[in-house]
């Protein structure tokens, strides 16, 4: 059966607070690392996002963008940046001259390695509370839209 937007319960309320308030404290843990890192939390999202990418093609600036949630023009400054600090090298793509692919350097590396090791371990100790609020979610029935 289907839960109807009107049999929303206090827990229901309670258990989507407590899950964005989580979020939004890893989310602060997150940005707090990287800054003690010298980098600012949108640069270590694209160190990740570009060390973390697995597709068969390379990693660009489009793909960066939409890992990002962001504009491709937002995302060429954002690799300018990151280019400019050393951090990642861009390289003619052998396929399609007109792209460039990204490449983390030793420096990103290194500092990915420390932030992911202190992630990690902030992950595992937050999974217990994590898994049990959304074991909560889930029990709740899917919404039905009022008709």
């Amino acid at each position: 059966m289907k839960k109807r937007e009107n049999d929303l319960t206090d827990a229901d309320y309670e258990a989507l607070s407590n899950l964005r308030y989580t979020l939004r404290r890893f989310m602060d843990f997150s940005a707090s690392a990287a800054q003690e890192e010298g980098l600012p939390a949108q640069q270590h999202q694209a160190l990740l996002a570009i060390r973390g990418h697995r597709g068969e093609d390379a990693m660009t600036i489009g793909l960066l963008a939409e890992r990002l949630l962001i504009a491709p023009h937002s995302a060429t400054e954002l690799v300018g940046r990151l280019v400019a600090a050393g951090y990642v090298a861009r390289r003619a793509d052998p396929a399609d001259k007109r792209r460039q692919t990204l490449e983390l350097t030793e420096k990103a590396d290194d500092v990915l390695r420390r932030l992911t090791a202190i992630h990690l371990t902030e992950i595992r100790e937050m999974a217990p509370r994590l898994i049990n609020m959304l074991q909560s979610l889930q029990q709740g029935s899917e919404l039905e839209p009022d008709t």
